[in-house]
């Protein structure tokens, strides 16, 4: 099973657009949602079952026995995160403060401080009689993201079958540790970069993180009649840097109301959707590719090119 990875660099650049079409042209029966943050690929995926739920613990967090407590407050004074309160001489932890180091167990003399597992999320899976869609939902201020992602690829690979040909997992905007963790293990990248000053520093830095993965890279520009210049730029950024630029998708009104109405763009006949067809197809070609190459650039040695 070949895994292929779509990310942005950063929000509403069209990744979970594209990522859905692939789904789709592919009719894949293993896809993922690693935008566990805020995952919506489950809008214009679809979903036929209930998901099979199940929760997520991440670090543990210190509960403080009261009746044990003897109200010394070395636990306060230890902990660097300012997580534990005092109010009328009891102490208690804060839900969102404590990030599981331990500090506090460990100096407390009397014993009443025990680090307890806390549910951070909860991972679900849809499946099928031959299709798996793998997501999750990080609770609000909860940490540990990316050990969720690699949860959630976790559950795609060991649900799906075993004739599975393609992938596809919509990854989460940013080049931090869920976009690391989607990284990890994919044969290749898919970059929807956006024609703007943000869109394309973004991309730089997804293209220089992906490098460190030796992942086979390649770049879409979305919108990218919004603005021809930086389009032109990033097409040459990809030229100097042997990136391969898969294809550009115009801005499309008619793209709007396909998702609005929960359909993917390639459902309609629209102009960003044949784009998104053509776009496809190169990827395709991508992964059935044999031979990586190695570009050795001043600024972003060992990036895969196509």
């Amino acid at each position: 099973m070949k895994e292929l990875l779509i990310l942005s660099g950063k929000g509403g650049t069209g990744k979970t657009t594209v990522a859905s079409s692939f789904i789709k042209l592919s009719n894949t029966k293993a896809y993922a949602d690693c935008d566990v943050d805020a995952p919506n690929l489950h809008l214009v995926a679809g979903k036929k079952t209930e998901p099979k739920k199940e929760a997520y613990y991440g670090l543990p967090k210190a509960v403080i026995d009261q009746a044990k407590c003897i109200q010394c407050g070395k636990c306060m004074e230890s902990c660097r995160f300012d997580s534990i309160m005092e109010k009328n001489g009891e102490f208690s932890v804060k839900k969102f403060g404590c990030e599981g180091c331990g500090v506090c167990e460990y100096v407390c003399p009397s014993g009443a401080i025990t680090m307890q597992k806390s549910a951070a999320g909860d991972t679900m899976i849809y499946k099928d009689e031959d299709r798996v869609f793998s997501t999750a939902k990080l609770y609000m201020g909860s940490g540990t993201s990316g050990k969720l992602v690699t949860e959630v690829k976790k559950n795609m690979r060991e649900n799906a079958a075993d004739d599975v040909e393609i992938a596809v997992i919509d990854g989460s905007p940013g080049i931090g540790c869920p976009v690391i963790a989607s990284l990890n293990g994919v044969d290749a990248l898919l970059i929807v970069a956006e024609p703007s000053i943000s869109g394309m520093s973004d991309m730089e830095r997804i293209i220089t993180t992906a490098a460190r993965f030796r992942v086979k890279t390649a770049v879409c520009v979305n919108k990218f009649d919004t603005n021809i210049e930086n389009t032109n730029k990033i097409e040459e950024f990809c030229k100097e840097n042997n990136i391969s630029l898969v294809g550009k998708i115009p801005y499309d009104t008619e793209a709007v109301k396909a998702i609005n109405s929960g359909k993917t763009i390639v459902e309609v006949d629209c102009p960003s959707g044949n784009a998104v067809r053509e776009v496809y197809k190169k990827v395709v070609d991508m992964l059935s590719e044999e031979t990586e190459k190695v570009s050795k650039g001043k600024d972003y040695e060992n990036v895969i090119t196509l």
